[in-house]
């Protein structure tokens, strides 16, 4: 196969235009690449415990009807945190007042379901299930 070079246009061969073959011949030190060519980085994007709460909180909200399907979504999601806290992407102690949250939800009924989703001090960084009980005594 022949190639003549078109200034701006590509290549023509005795086929016709070739766009592929005058990026690949003419274009080379094109500091564009195509998203396919890009190397990829192997470091996972890094949730930190705000973003981790407020899923799951999203969660419930949107299944604030359905707390059967909430629940199954956040067993899920313990199993996520499982292999993130592995991963070292979460850190123990934010694993830990993920898991108290989610034993609570999924162990309660359904009327004290909704009282928790209302429940602000819930939902904060930092509570703790202990902190509760300290102070009904």
């Amino acid at each position: 196969m022949i190639l003549f070079p078109i200034s701006g246009y590509g290549v023509v061969s005795s086929t016709g235009f070739n766009k592929q073959e005058h990026q690949r011949q003419f274009m080379g030190w094109w500091p564009f690449k195509s998203k396919a060519s890009a190397p990829r980085s192997n470091d996972p994007i890094r949730k930190d415990t705000r973003t981790w709460l407020e899923e799951l909180q999203e969660i419930c909200e949107k299944n604030f009807d359905k707390p059967e399907e909430a629940r199954r979504i956040i067993r899920q999601l313990q199993v996520e945190w499982k292999d993130a806290v592995e991963a070292n992407i979460l850190d123990n102690t934010a694993a830990e007042g993920l898991q108290a949250r989610a034993f609570r939800l999924l162990t309660c009924d359904d009327d004290v379901w909704m009282e928790m989703l209302d429940d602000l001090d819930f939902w904060k960084i930092g509570w703790r299930p202990f902190a509760e009980e300290e102070s009904e005594n």
